[in-house]
């Protein structure tokens, strides 16, 4: 795998772990939870970057945010019991097949 995949995934990751950590944060009335989301938010910013020297943005902005919507309401649904009705499920699946096809279709997305 490509290292700016691997830098992609791993800024996805660390955006979907600021989130966990916004919601357990409290509106940053918890302190490590909010030290947390810093950190995690400064990480996947940083790990974008290295991304952006290979991928043009509007493609990595598309599939960072995209799976990172996924990612949050599966953890949502786990960790925090919030459900989803079938729109919003549909409308997750409709985004994950556009991330699909720009991965499998788009020239631009191997820049």
């Amino acid at each position: 795998m490509p290292t700016h995949y691997l830098y992609l995934i791993a800024a996805i990751v660390a955006e979907t772990i600021g989130t966990t950590a916004l919601q357990a944060s409290a509106q940053f009335t918890r302190l490590w939870p909010s030290v947390l989301v810093v950190i995690a938010y400064a990480l996947s910013f940083y790990l974008l970057s290295q991304t952006l020297r290979i991928m043009p943005v509007g493609i990595v902005y598309a599939i960072w945010s995209g799976l990172g919507i996924v990612l949050i309401a599966a953890i949502g649904l786990l960790v925090f019991g919030q459900r989803l009705d079938w729109p919003a499920i549909l409308g997750m699946c409709l985004i994950v097949g556009g991330i699909l096809v720009i991965h499998l279709f788009s020239k631009t997305a191997s820049h």
